[in-house]
């Protein structure tokens, strides 16, 4: 058995390249640079939060499409497919990374106001950590997951350059929209999304004790997470 599986690896293939898209779209009313960011969360807290876990959650399922996609390369084209699995997801690492740092400037923003949240951002904004020696890794690895999708037969070429259109996404924190970032998520859902749909489409149909047995996970998963907000 594969992990993940079609199931879980063609929901993927869809939800996390839409996920983004959205997520990207909804920021692009706001300026780039992070103290614009800022005074937009201030002054419209709901659809930026909205905007940035919107994006967050396509960043997260993107681990598992890529590993299925990863899975199928590696097929025809082993070695491309390590190396692209593995610089993709370390990139998708250090974009959580961003996010997490984006959530606490937004907190920082609730509590201390835009001008010293923006100050405070500032002030730690060129410190070194273990990711700032990774950030080739948000861009590189998708150049490199397109050539190996082409290569291994997963993509054509056309697809395979809108995959790679995903490496032109600006990296960091606190960084809103432009042109090349709809380029890139409209590009990574043109590349990606027929792929999961056809990879759903050929799963076996879910028997009736499949779907039984999803009721009670879904709703204990769902009050687990609920806890997990209680600390």
């Amino acid at each position: 058995m594969r992990f993940p599986n079609g199931w879980v690896g063609g929901a993927a293939l869809v939800a996390g390249p839409v996920l983004l898209l959205v997520g990207t779209l909804l920021r692009s009313p706001f300026p780039f640079f992070f103290p614009d960011q800022l005074r937009a969360v201030a002054e419209h807290p709901v659809l930026m939060k909205a905007a940035y876990t919107t994006f967050l959650a396509g960043n997260v399922v993107m681990w598992a499409a890529v590993a299925h996609l990863v899975q199928r390369i590696g097929e025809t084209r082993p070695r491309w497919a390590d190396w692209a699995g593995v610089l993709v997801t370390v990139g998708l690492f250090e974009r959580t990374f961003h996010a997490g740092v984006d959530q606490a400037a937004f907190t920082a923003t609730a509590h201390l106001g835009v001008e010293q949240a923006t100050e405070l951002v500032a002030g730690g904004y060129g410190e070194l950590h273990l990711f700032s020696f990774l950030s080739f890794t948000i861009m590189f690895g998708w150049f490199v997951l397109a050539v190996a999708a082409h290569l291994g037969g997963e993509l054509g070429k056309v697809r395979s350059v809108a995959l790679a259109a995903m490496g032109l996404l600006p990296l960091g924190v606190l960084k809103g929209t432009e042109v090349v970032s709809i380029i890139g998520t409209a590009g990574l859902c043109v590349a990606l999304v027929p792929l999961g749909v056809r990879v759903i489409s050929r799963q076996p149909r879910p028997t009736r004790r499949n779907v039984l047995t999803v009721v009670p996970v879904v709703v204990g998963l769902g009050v687990l997470a609920v806890l997990s907000t209680l600390g």
